[in-house]
């Protein structure tokens, strides 16, 4: 019994859909000569001519168009239990959990990389608070977490240590106003650092409002109403970091720490990899 070969065969296929060998052999990602000689040996291997010469077009003869219909069901099911076969679509999954004031830009390019990798393992993010994401790490509730806080605690990694600043509206003038309008959501973990450093600086302040949510705040920031307090290189593009000439106060730093499991799995050992990357470039 003899066996056709599926390679011949896609290359079979590629001469007659694109018209001819030289687009064919583009592709199939092989030479001219590689192509022309596969349908050579097919037609030698079959026992018959596939093409034939009718004026200056090159044709399919009556066998050539009864292996056209098999050849692209062969192909087509090759490429099927190929891909069934290879495919990892259950390989796994992780529970990432990110603070919201560092979603962007760190998040967007980590998942990319990620995929790109690991196609088959699904990354359900966690986007909250650096408190509740580190209560339920400890519940085992998620995976890996990124948090933004002023201590690492053990079993954590410190992968960047970022200004903490005043941020206004562009050419914002609310950081000029006495009492100092100051902003944020109710939760954030910087409200207590920022609010601290101005009492000590003696520096009167009024809550302008507890935001319910981070957008929220920075809605009031982006109509100069308000100044809030966010990491450096991580407000959004419509806030600025407010250049008071030393009239606020210096917030000092803040940490970005990575948590993950103890034992860890290939994908959750990569994942760690490219968060620890992405953080430290940016």
């Amino acid at each position: 019994m003899r066996n056709l070969d599926l390679t011949s065969l896609r290359s079979f296929v590629a001469v007659v859909e694109s018209g001819g060998v030289t687009r064919a052999a583009k592709a199939v990602n092989k030479s001219q000569s590689a192509v022309s000689m596969q349908l050579k040996r097919l037609e030698d291997l079959l026992g018959v001519a596939l093409h034939e010469r009718r004026g200056r077009q090159n044709v399919l003869t009556e066998a050539g168009d009864q292996l056209l219909v098999d050849a692209k069901r062969m192909v087509a099911l090759n490429d099927e239990v190929f891909a069934r076969m290879t495919d990892h679509a259950f390989e796994g999954r992780i529970v990432l959990g990110v603070p919201r004031d560092i979603i962007y830009p760190i998040v967007p390019m980590v998942l990319k990389i990620f995929a790109a990798e690991f196609s088959g393992v699904k990354v359900q993010l966690i986007s909250s608070y650096t408190s509740n994401l580190k209560e339920n790490f400890k519940k085992g509730e998620i995976d890996i977490i990124l948090t933004t806080e002023a201590e690492l605690d053990a079993g954590g990694e410190t992968l960047k240590q970022t200004s903490l600043r005043w941020v206004g509206a562009h050419n914002g003038k609310a950081w000029c106003a006495e009492p100092l309008p100051y902003v944020s959501d109710r939760y954030c973990i910087f409200n207590s650092p920022s609010l601290r450093a101005l009492k000590t600086a003696g520096i009167s302040f009024e809550m302008v409002s507890h935001a319910d949510s981070d957008r929220a705040a920075e809605a009031m920031v982006a109509a100069d109403i308000a100044v809030t307090t966010m990491l450096e290189g991580y407000h959004p593009s419509h806030l600025e970091c407010i250049d008071s000439k030393g009239k606020l106060p210096d917030l000092g730093v803040q940490k970005v720490n990575i948590y993950g499991p103890l034992q860890e799995s290939d994908y959750a050992q990569r994942l760690m990899d490219i968060l620890r990357k992405t953080v430290q470039d940016i």
